[in-house]
């Protein structure tokens, strides 16, 4: 007999996606040697990359209109603050001058983040749940195109993350 599946809450999938990346920044912390930092940083931003894009694609779309814009707009300037980050980890050895401090920063980016989607009070999932959105359907979509980011970081790295709010010039 096969078993099925009870299809996700959106918010609930994206939720378990901040905890991943909480527990991963906690061994961060904890880890000694480069070689663990490292591997522990590539597993963040890779997460963080899918995370990013399955919320842009996907979410931030679905409840554009529906919730607080600003909100929204906010959302995805820290995002992309995130994704500078990100590429400069991605793009750096775990032993040159601010690795660490980088990896503290894009921390307590995604901490504040996290907070103004699901803690705070009038947070953006707050907003989602009580707007006419099917997160089930949410889910489901979140989840497939989530699968195939996976399976492409799997097989072929993502590319590096691309930022949509931010100009960023080489100085």
């Amino acid at each position: 007999m096969a078993s099925e599946t009870k299809p996700q809450d959106g918010l609930q999938l994206l939720a378990a996606d901040h905890r991943k990346v909480e527990a991963l920044f906690a061994e961060f912390e904890n880890a000694s040697g480069t070689s663990a930092k490292e591997k522990l940083v590539r597993q963040i931003c890779t997460e963080l990359k899918i995370h990013t894009q399955i919320e842009e694609e996907i979410y931030y779309p679905a409840v554009r209109g529906k919730v607080e814009e600003d909100d929204l707009d906010e959302a995805y300037v820290e995002h992309d603050s995130a994704k500078l980050l990100v590429n400069e980890l991605e793009a750096a050895e775990p032993d040159e001058s601010y690795y660490d401090a980088k990896v503290k920063v894009l921390q307590e980016l995604i901490e504040h983040h996290v907070k103004e989607e699901e803690k705070q009070r009038d947070n953006l999932f707050q907003q989602t749940r009580a707007a006419d959105i099917d997160l089930e359907a949410l889910g489901a979509k979140l989840a497939a195109r989530k699968a195939e980011l996976m399976q492409l970081a799997e097989t072929q790295g993502l590319p590096p993350a691309k930022a949509s709010t931010l100009q960023h010039e080489e100085v």
